[in-house]
């Protein structure tokens, strides 16, 4: 055989080494890629009846620390965020997370925005600290308890309907993916923290809610929450208990 045609063999069985190659790869991607796709996320959005917008939708910026919140939650805290006022659409709703985080990370100096969910004038729940991550919305509650937001100021107004109706279907989810207990208790902030929140209106309405409970009805019964770990009652006993994420 001379070199010529010796060159052309080793090209074309070069050829199909790498077309094999190729195809095995295909096979290989169609195989596995279903597998990888077949896990769900964390907060996987198909698992819920409402528009669910993700932390990176919103543009949250990364955490300076993270806490594991330990699930089951025996209760659920209901906010207003006061400032920023209602937002009525996506572009609004989103600069309201990124404005909330900022003053939370950066004014308060928390790791991340406080709130665990933030639900919109849109009718649509926006990802804060998610399900399994402590929160910083109540101090001294949140190792027992998810907070939700609902955007705007609702100290002489109601949120529209549906605002309500999708916090009321975020906790309902809570439930069914296992983050919140079946008996919870729902409060309101001001029953755990010296404060006007969730606003008048929004609070008169939030004890129609199921679940709600009036105790404990003011911060001073905290020492009495069962449910609050010890060292958390013994620091509030004590008149210490200022720990800027607890």
């Amino acid at each position: 055989m001379c070199f010529k045609h010796f060159i052309k063999s080793m090209n074309a069985e070069m050829y199909s080494i790498v077309f094999v190659a190729v195809i095995l790869g295909i096979i290989g991607l169609t195989i596995a890629v279903p597998a990888l796709l077949s896990e769900p996320s964390e907060n996987e959005v198909l698992t819920y009846d409402f528009p669910f917008v993700t932390r990176y939708q919103w543009g949250a910026r990364i955490p300076k620390e993270k806490t594991t919140l330990h699930t089951p939650v025996p209760y659920v805290v209901i906010h207003h965020s006061y400032k920023p006022a209602a937002c009525y659409d996506a572009v609004q709703c989103k600069k309201a997370m990124q404005s909330m985080q900022n003053f939370h990370m950066d004014d308060r100096e928390w790791w991340d925005i406080g709130y665990n969910f933030a639900v919109g004038s849109d009718g649509a729940v926006y990802e804060g600290r998610g399900w399994t991550v402590l929160g910083a919305h109540a101090l001294h509650f949140n190792t027992v308890s998810l907070g939700i937001c609902l955007i705007g100021d609702w100290t002489t107004t109601l949120p529209p309907s549906q605002q309500i109706k999708t916090a009321k279907a975020l906790i309902a989810a809570g439930i069914d993916l296992g983050y919140v207990k079946p008996y919870y208790k729902l409060v309101g902030h001001r029953q755990v923290r010296d404060t006007e929140c969730p606003g008048d209106t929004l609070f008169s309405n939030v004890r129609s809610w199921e679940h709600y409970v009036s105790f404990p009805a003011t911060y001073r019964d905290l020492l009495h929450v069962k449910e609050l770990p010890k060292e958390i009652r013994d620091k509030l006993a004590n008149g210490n208990g200022t720990h800027i994420e607890i």
